[in-house]
């Protein structure tokens, strides 16, 4: 399964879908199980404030991100790849589509290590969404219009994590490349990480825009939109890493 039918089973167990599931179940059971009920209600009150306080959602994303990279690089590394992260579709400022600010994050890294070390770029993402051009077409234009640094190679067919892999390396090999810094957000990169090195690689994860806070006080705990975002975020990674580990390994059935 694939495409739109996964994102929207993707949706419906991600936060605050799925919160509002469990609240409608535990009101449905109020007239004939009330004890249940009551009990789920509760329970997705508490767990609307868990995952809504920014205190816990940042400790989650914190428990999947890998250590920064270490510059200078490996000698061994021989290209950087930077994945896409969706399009902002028919940006009316730029009267097209072009990168997201989870996009611009990750190519604003790129830019920096291509400049720090040298190394070539490969720029990865297609347009699942379809849009009129691919995230890799995107991310090339506003690293080279807006960044100033080349982009040697894109990868625009893919959909997801593991198309990137796959089909990023069907480009590399070519150049016989397989030592890469893959450039993605830290708190994505152990499932990129994975895919890529099935795929073929060797990987050094170069992680970007770490979730740090800087001082826990109360407001840490009060609930907001923000960390309910970063809660979604968590529970995306979570539910990714176990769909490609089933489907991972039902094909080598």
């Amino acid at each position: 399964m694939s495409g739109y039918p996964l994102n929207v089973i993707a949706l419906l167990l991600l936060p605050p879908f799925n919160v509002i599931l469990l609240g409608t179940a535990g009101i449905l059971l109020l007239k004939w199980w009330p004890k249940m009920g009551w009990f789920l209600l509760a329970a997705s009150l508490a767990l609307l404030y868990v995952l809504s306080s920014p205190f816990f959602a940042e400790r989650m994303l914190q428990k999947l991100e890998v250590p920064p990279v270490s510059v200078p690089l490996d000698n061994r590394i021989q290209a950087i790849v930077v994945l896409g992260s969706s399009s902002y579709l028919n940006a009316p400022e730029y009267g097209s589509d072009t990168v997201t600010r989870l996009g611009l994050e990750r190519i604003r890294y790129a830019a920096w290590l291509h400049r720090n070390t040298g190394k070539p770029i490969l720029a990865s993402g297609g347009s699942p969404f379809a849009g009129r051009s691919s995230e890799a077409s995107q991310m090339k234009a506003a690293l080279e219009e807006e960044f100033r640094v080349p982009v040697r190679w894109t990868e625009g067919a893919s959909g997801n994590t593991r198309e990137n892999a796959y089909k990023s390396f069907a480009v590399l090999k070519k150049e016989g490349i397989r030592n890469i810094a893959l450039i993605t957000h830290a708190w994505h990169m152990p499932r990129a990480m994975r895919e890529f090195e099935h795929a073929g690689f060797e990987v050094t994860p170069a992680g970007t825009s770490y979730t740090i806070r800087h001082k826990t006080d109360f407001l840490a705990f009060i609930p907001t939109a923000a960390a309910l975002q970063k809660s979604s975020w968590f529970f995306h990674e979570i539910i990714g890493m176990a769909w490609y580990g089933l489907t991972a390994a039902r094909e080598q059935r």
